[in-house]
């Protein structure tokens, strides 16, 4: 299927849903209205909001409080989780040793933490981090540990008997069979981290796309939930193209996989 396509499709799917968001919230069917508005708003009403939003230049700043906890809770999250999870592959004994207690701490439900973060760093940008990085952590982790695990042992043997090094291992074949699975959990990271950022916000802060949402929903304004929603969908769909594009820039050698027609 060609890109065009693709996109006409996509863009079809978006232009269905609203429409029909607005007609069940606009006209009532057999005298009942199927979405009330007062609960579910509608898309005019969601995008005049939007629209002030970025006129009056409000929504800036809680974009960018949100950006640097997202970025940072990516970046933290992401390097601890490839780092560590490459350090897990390489040895089995430590994996062993510790992996029950990966499994506990990947257990805990991430909002129980939020309370915690915030009483032990405060209402600030860091208590927001910790949260997403916890999110981040563990996917990216169990994505790099199995990629370097599922390293064809043929290749590895032929690696060895080449000569090289643990280093020129690391470079040639294991950095390579991980960049997969890594990106692949890059990819699922990104929402997370915003998520985090977000769900810290809406628990205790003064700025971000958590507190406006927070802020709309305390007031029962169902448009500025929404519209703080949509914003943030399109925030997470911005920084997911660009961990495509350094994906993309990343693994030039992978083959493109095969396309299967309509």
């Amino acid at each position: 299927m060609s890109k065009i396509k693709l996109l006409v499709l996509q863009a079809l799917v978006a232009v269905v849903a609203v429409g029909l968001w607005y007609v069940l919230t606009t006209f009532p069917i057999f005298g009942v209205m199927v979405l009330p508005p007062f609960f579910f708003s509608n898309p005019v009403d969601v995008a005049g909001r939007i629209v002030k939003w970025f006129y009056e230049g409000t929504i800036w700043r809680h974009l960018w409080v949100t950006l640097i906890e997202a970025v940072l809770a990516f970046v933290i999250g992401s390097v601890g989780g490839v780092l560590i999870g490459f350090w897990f592959a390489r040895k089995p004994v430590v994996a062993a040793v510790f992996d029950p207690y990966v499994k506990m701490v990947n257990a805990l439900p991430r909002v129980v933490l939020a309370p915690i973060f915030t009483l032990w760093l405060g209402l600030g940008i860091w208590s927001k981090v910790a949260l997403g990085v916890t999110l981040v952590f563990f996917i990216v982790f169990f994505n790099v540990y199995q990629g370097v695990k599922e390293v064809s042992p043929t290749v590895l043997a032929n690696a060895r008997m080449l000569g090289m090094s643990e280093r020129q291992l690391m470079r040639h074949v294991y950095w390579p069979s991980a960049l997969s699975w890594m990106f692949s959990s890059l990819h699922t990271s990104v929402g997370f981290a915003v998520v985090g950022a977000v769900v810290g916000e809406y628990l205790g802060s003064a700025a971000g796309l958590g507190y406006i949402i927070q802020q709309a929903e305390g007031v029962f304004d169902v448009a500025g939930v929404f519209a703080g929603m949509f914003v943030l969908a399109a925030f997470v769909i911005v920084i997911d193209l660009l961990v495509s594009a350094i994906e993309k820039r990343l693994l030039v050698w992978r083959p493109e996989a095969a396309e299967t027609r309509a």
